[in-house]
């Protein structure tokens, strides 16, 4: 499971408003001068992520301000990474290896280029299709799974 921790904005009926903090590991990097991705991150600053969230399983009453843990299910998670960046992968081989053969009897590289082109594509729109289903769709949704007691968040403050 991934978790984050999150600040409450704003707390409606079934609804709750919370807002984490976007971290980019590259701020503590001792190569952050050097490194493209460094550049990058400090070009954009860290900024922070708004998300409305069901509270109807979510058992303790909240009110603004407090700190709540969200996650999202790390299984579901990979395979869902593992359908978006692997079948375009996959159908970009083995349409390259299609146009491959087809240029056994050809002279031109044109037709193992295109059909890799095509097989890519026609990939990424199979995964989008499939992540854009409604089943899909409600498993990768954070969730919250508890709040942070108030006494644990001032240790935390103290300690640091």
């Amino acid at each position: 499971m991934i978790e984050e921790t999150a600040t409450v904005n704003s707390v409606e009926d079934d609804w709750v408003e919370v807002t984490s903090e976007i971290k980019s590991t590259c701020s503590s990097c001792q190569q952050i001068d050097t490194c493209g991705s460094g550049q990058v991150a400090k070009a954009f600053p860290q900024k922070n992520l708004s998300l409305r969230l069901p509270t109807k399983d979510f058992k303790p009453s909240l009110k603004v301000g407090d700190k709540v843990i969200i996650a999202i299910p790390q299984g579901r998670l990979m395979s869902s990474l593992a359908r978006v960046y692997g079948l375009p992968l996959i159908f970009l081989i083995t349409f390259s290896g299609i146009g491959q053969i087809t240029i056994a009897q050809s002279t031109h590289e044109i037709f193992s280029i295109l059909f890799g082109f095509i097989g890519g594509y026609l990939g990424f729109r199979l995964a989008k299709y499939i992540e854009n289903q409604k089943n899909n769709q409600t498993n990768l949704a954070p969730y919250l799974l508890k709040k942070i007691p108030s006494s644990d968040i001032d240790v935390q403050i103290h300690s640091a």
